[in-house]
């Protein structure tokens, strides 16, 4: 009987550890829930998608890397791809967080039309656009091409499969009355096309890059670079049918050009994948509007929080957002 006595007690006292052990557990199990600092949804590692050793998107994603890294604390890392097209992709497909993308091509994307006809990604937002991606027509004096006319029968690169530039030289050649039946179409990067230019293999390429892109900068070195202008008439009949080009110049002095050349401008742009919280989104933002100052490629000159909504053309992240209006800048819905 003493026994059983005993034996109550105990049984009771387990009992009522038990209770408390999973009471005491439950914010362990919801620390989900908290995505700021040391929140089990905030990543460890984070990948960028950025585009060919020869553009932009690639020395601008190392810069991104590293003060987002060094001010978050997650480790980043810049990889290189065939930019906007199929950075798009891998951000769907959830192979990376974070990818550059022209804002015409994040717009096909969403929309699920050109490239991305039936196959609509709506798995991603923006962080804000960055600065304008001159779209370059780029060949040398020797050519002999001074005017998009002249391009007819000629070998041109349209840049990279995957890649904005394609259709931004499809875009171009239409207002003008053309279409790649009349160019011997070549499919090649920023570093290739520069390249065949130099070797003799083609005879001019598009690129669709911030300026100076660092491929052209190396064929200017030993060529004598022509960028052949887009004439008012047709810069007015683009913008008119595809609205998120705007005017641009690539100024004397670049390339060694005597004068500036007027052309077109599509805006480079952050996009990132919607899997990523709030707070994470908010970090990287601030991260990269707040040390700009860090990014030594002349393009950073151009990033500005307050430009960063201007022109996007799809959803900003809640994150980007919030971060937008802690800074008294509208974003749009």
């Amino acid at each position: 009987m003493r026994q059983k006595k005993f034996l109550i007690p105990m049984v009771v006292l387990l009992v009522f550890s038990m209770v408390l052990a999973a009471c005491g557990s439950e914010p362990e199990e919801n620390a989900g829930d908290n995505d700021g600092e040391g929140g089990a949804d905030r990543p460890e590692f984070l990948s960028i998608v950025t585009g060919g050793t020869g553009g932009t998107y690639y020395p601008l994603g190392g810069a991104f890397a590293e003060i987002i890294s060094d001010e978050t604390g997650i480790q980043v890392n810049a990889e290189v791809s065939g930019a906007s097209a199929e950075n798009m992709n891998t951000l769907r497909d959830g192979n990376a967080e974070i990818a550059f993308s022209q804002t015409d091509i994040a717009s096909y994307a969403k929309e699920g039309t050109l490239m991305f006809e039936g196959d609509q990604i709506d798995n991603v937002s923006a962080i804000g656009t960055l600065y304008p991606e001159t779209i370059q027509i780029v060949t040398t004096a020797k050519s002999g091409i001074t005017s998009v006319e002249d391009l007819k029968g000629k070998k041109v690169s349209v840049g990279a499969p995957g890649s904005g530039t394609n259709p931004n030289a499809e875009q171009i050649l239409e207002v003008h009355g053309m279409t790649f039946d009349d160019i011997e179409k070549q499919d090649l990067s920023f570093d290739e096309s520069t390249a065949g230019i130099q070797d003799g293999t083609i005879d001019a390429a598009f690129v669709t890059a911030g300026t100076p892109t660092g491929a052209v900068e190396g064929l200017s070195a030993t060529e004598e670079i022509v960028i052949v202008p887009i004439e008012q008439d047709k810069i007015d009949a683009l913008i008119e049918k595809y609205p998120y080009y705007i005017q641009d110049e690539v100024p004397a002095g670049t390339y060694k050009l005597a004068d500036a050349v007027s052309t077109v401008a599509v805006q480079a742009m952050l996009v990132v994948s919607n899997d990523l919280s709030e707070d994470v989104v908010y970090d990287i933002t601030k991260a990269i509007f707040e040390n700009t100052d860090k990014v030594t490629h002349a393009k950073g000159e151009l990033i500005k929080a307050e430009n960063a909504v201007n022109g996007v053309g799809i959803d900003i992240h809640p994150g980007a957002q919030k971060y937008y209006k802690e800074k008294g800048i509208e974003a749009a819905e």
